[in-house]
């Protein structure tokens, strides 16, 4: 059977999961299927971006991708990444791309979502209509890096959230957990006003200010006030008061991105207009999905209707179900704002005289919960910081089970159903997760396949994977169905999933098979020999720590910044940032630099807070020629891995210094350069307790004082703060060394797949490490000493590869790249 084109113009939640839906009904037969997206990622779960504001997940967290490169590899999915559709020829079917690519289609899915929407406020944005500095959406990793970066650019940086919504709250909660001071200004006059009545807004609202965040409602922004230089000073208002300001985050609100659709001649009103079928109107072969649609003049900005949509689309294009038809969604909002579990569904109080209220109030603990019955019938609930009872008003509102007489029952556990109850009686089609759309029978049916852990059905279905709230009603799904208490989760210490081992095990097992190549582990090790793409990266980096460079090299199992040895950048281009030990250089190498830098029109040169000089903006197919022109070794500035030693000038310059900081730096990178870890590494010495160059807030930090060197482990400056805990003092550089590696070894051998040191460290327990590293108390302290010794015998100049390239492909131009930014003259 000849295959149909599918495109599909959108790599976001709501794209990638029709394209989910449709292979999973068989779509790869029926497909060949092809994906653009303007973003240089995998999908990405957007929700999880005020986890990464607040520090609680990471950029390259497994929780944020929801599907990472090797997942369009593996489904047989052609996916344009980092490139923009930009026009649409309906009659001729096919769509041209921003880098001048052309791709034809039979049929067209458009998923372009929605954009943030930036009132009309003087100092916003320039006269070419881009934001100026110091202002930022909130809506993409660009826009999470933007501002944590600005947060963490300097101290006390005050920052203004136009917008208390969801996204208002979620990024004051994010900032102020940076450490930033932080107001929130809104418009209406009390919080969350979509989702809330004035009652909830006000309770929600004293428990924003518990926070330190504060509220200003009833205020409407007109102005951001700058100075000479153009940076951020302040907002004013309608009124002609103002506030200071170092950023401004705009969340007032989104609007459907329909450009694309609009240009094309597709049909748009406030989203583009489709069908039951999610048919665009007027048209036989595009169809839409998504935030970006209009349904029965609907349009919808949470996540619950784009999966009831894609299941939808995905069931009528493969014919899997003839009949299927999206009819709109009844909304239940159930969500963690800022820390605080807020529930809200159908009307927000009584609109009849005799619609039935019941209220509870109180503010001193920040419990609010309302419902509003008509005709017997519940039409509208409320809850904030209590909503146990969430599951049951979910089956209520939806009219599947009866209300009580006693309507206050429904609020409180009087003689109905409590929360382990409530998630019994949950009807099979009853949604549990609003994030990622799953239903109470697809986690029971996960439990009656085989999953009997609350971690195994959280993989496999995805529930709770998104905000969270939801947790541990899942978990009580998944204990009834299982017939009792969960079970204790053993694959919650295996290195990875398809492996049952713990780490330990794990390489025990490689060790002994002489496993040499990803490959041959899934096939010894995995269950049923199955091969499975997360587990890859993982399985790479152990192999390279067993094995040095005698690992059997599969290029497919690595990250694009390890198999070309450069950080991949927003816009395709790479980062390529030469070693410099403990950060010191030379004026020839400055000049070598200096001299790339213009030879290959490098947009910018920048220094890192590594203290190493990191050129951005380099061509994939021009790396080899620029570290063959620069001479230098790599600065593993990309990979997990040992990265930089940071050092103060230490003794010989230093009047303060007690210890020569700069040499033992030199020493220790030497030593310890390029070693694959679980996570990446960051070490500084510091030549007196001034502390300079940071070593306290460092993986591994040194500092030297007048009996000896003090060894710090576990500090973070990230988006995790934290001081490292002082391991021990010892008298000689050489013991640093000796001690130092010894940690970084255990480190390597023991800690998960990207697990920090400080997460490792607390877990492990100092007194252990201490006992292990310091007194023996295991006998392997000679053993981790051995092992790291061939490890630092096997160190190879990854840029080497510049001559004799592993691939004809390894350096060839891949993706289209987007405008590369302009750098101002400074």
């Amino acid at each position: 059977m000849t295959r149909r084109r599918l495109l599909v113009i959108g790599n976001g939640m709501a794209g990638a999961r029709t394209v989910e839906e449709i292979i999973h009904r068989g779509g790869k037969e029926q497909f060949d299927i092809t994906m653009i997206g303007d973003e240089p990622y995998g999908n990405y779960n957007r929700i999880m971006l005020s986890h990464v504001l607040a520090g609680e997940a990471t950029i390259d967290d497994d929780d944020l991708l929801l599907n990472p490169m090797s997942w369009y590899r593996d489904n047989g999915v052609t996916l344009y990444a980092g490139d923009r559709a930009t026009r649409l020829d309906r009659f001729a079917k096919y769509v041209r791309c921003e880098s001048g690519r052309s791709v034809s289609y039979d049929t067209l899915i458009i998923a372009t979502g929605s954009t943030s929407f930036f009132p009309n406020i003087d100092g916003l944005r320039a006269s070419d209509g881009h934001l100026m500095k110091g202002v930022f959406g909130f809506r993409n990793i660009e826009d999470t890096n933007g501002m944590l970066q600005m947060a963490h650019s300097r101290d006390k940086t005050h920052a203004v959230v136009i917008g208390g919504g969801l996204l208002g709250l979620e990024a004051a909660y994010g900032l102020r957990t940076q450490g930033l001071t932080v107001d929130v200004v809104h418009s209406p006059s009390y919080l969350m006003n979509q989702q809330l009545d004035e009652r909830g807004g006000n309770v929600l609202r004293r428990e924003i200010e518990k926070l330190g965040i504060a509220v200003h409602t009833g205020a409407r922004t007109t102005s951001v006030h700058r100075d000479a230089a153009d940076d951020v000073t302040g907002v004013g208002f309608a009124d002609g008061t103002d506030l200071p300001a170092d950023m401004v985050v705009v969340t007032a609100g989104i609007r459907p991105n329909t450009e694309f659709a609009r240009a094309g001649g597709v049909i748009v009103e406030r989203g583009i207009v489709v069908d039951d079928h999610m048919r665009c109107e007027d048209e036989s072969a595009i169809y839409a999905v998504g935030e970006c649609v209009q349904h029965r003049g609907e349009v919808y900005g949470l996540v619950a209707p784009v999966w009831e949509q894609a299941v939808t689309l995905a069931d009528h294009l493969t014919g899997a179900n003839p009949d299927a038809a999206y009819h709109g969604s009844r909304i239940t909002t159930k969500l963690k704002v800022a820390g605080i579990d807020v529930a809200a569904m159908g009307v927000k109080g009584p609109e009849r005289d005799d619609d039935e209220f019941v209220q509870f109030y109180e503010p001193s603990t920040g419990v609010y919960k309302s419902v509003v019955v008509r005709d017997g019938k519940l039409i509208g609930a409320m809850l904030l910081g209590d909503v146990s009872k969430i599951g049951y008003l979910s089956q209520a509102f939806d009219d599947k089970v009866p209300l009580p007489e006693e309507r206050i029952s429904m609020l409180f556990d009087l003689g109905g159903p409590g929360e382990t109850t409530g998630a019994m009686e949950l009807a099979d089609d009853a949604q549990v997760c609003n994030c990622n759309g799953v239903t109470k029978g697809a986690i029971v049916d996960c439990v009656h396949r085989g999953a009997s852990s609350l971690s195994e059905v959280i993989a496999q279905t995805r529930a709770g994977k998104g905000c969270g709230s939801c947790k541990n009603l899942v978990g009580d799904i998944v204990a009834c169905a299982a017939g009792g208490t969960l079970e204790p989760d053993p694959a919650a210490d295996y290195y990875v999933p398809c492996i049952p081992l713990t780490k330990p095990q794990l390489i025990a097992e490689v060790r002994d098979r002489g496993l040499r190549s990803v490959s041959a582990v899934f096939a010894d090790l995995a269950v049923d020999g199955k091969e499975d793409a997360t587990a890859k990266m993982p399985l790479a980096s152990l192999l390279r720590i067993i094995w040095g460079p005698d690992w059997a090299d599969e290029r497919g199992a690595l990250f694009i910044n390890d198999r070309v040895h450069a950080n991949i950048q927003r816009d395709g281009t790479f980062s390529v940032v030469p070693q410099m030990k403990g950060g010191v250089t030379t004026p020839d190498q400055l000049r070598k630099i200096a001299d790339v830098a213009d030879k290959y029109n490098v947009p910018m040169v920048k220094v890192t807070g590594g203290q190493r000089i990191d050129l951005l903006g380099i061509k994939k197919e021009e790396l080899p020629r620029v570290w063959e022109d620069l001479g230098m070794p790599s600065g593993f500035a990309y990979g997990k891995s040992m990265r930089t030693v940071k050092t103060c000038v230490g003794s010989d310059f230093c009047r303060y210094g007690l210890g020569d900081s700069t040499a033992l730096g030199v020493e220790l990178e030497t030593r310890l350069q390029g070693l694959e870890s679980p996570a990446k590494l960051k070490m500084a010495v510091a030549g007196c307790p001034r502390n300079c160059s940071e070593a306290l807030c460092k993986d591994v930090g040194v500092v030297a004082v007048g009996s000896g060197w003090e060894i710090y482990l576990g500090g973070a400056a990230g988006a995790h703060i934290r001081k490292g805990d002082l391991f021990t003092t010892v008298e000689t550089p050489d013991e640093v060394l000796l001690l130092c590696g010894r940690f970084v070894q255990y480190y390597r051998e023991n800690a998960k797949w990207l697990e920090r040191t400080y997460d490792f460290v607390p877990r492990v327990g100092l007194d252990t490490l201490k006992s292990v590293l310091l007194d023996d108390s295991e006998g392997i302290a000679a053993e981790l000493d051995a092992r790291l010794q061939l490890s630092v015998e096997g160190y190879r100049d990854p840029w080497l590869e510049r001559a004799a390239p592993r691939s004809p492909a390894q350096f060839a131009s891949a993706l289209p790249l987007l405008p590369l930014p302009r750098v101002p003259v400074r």
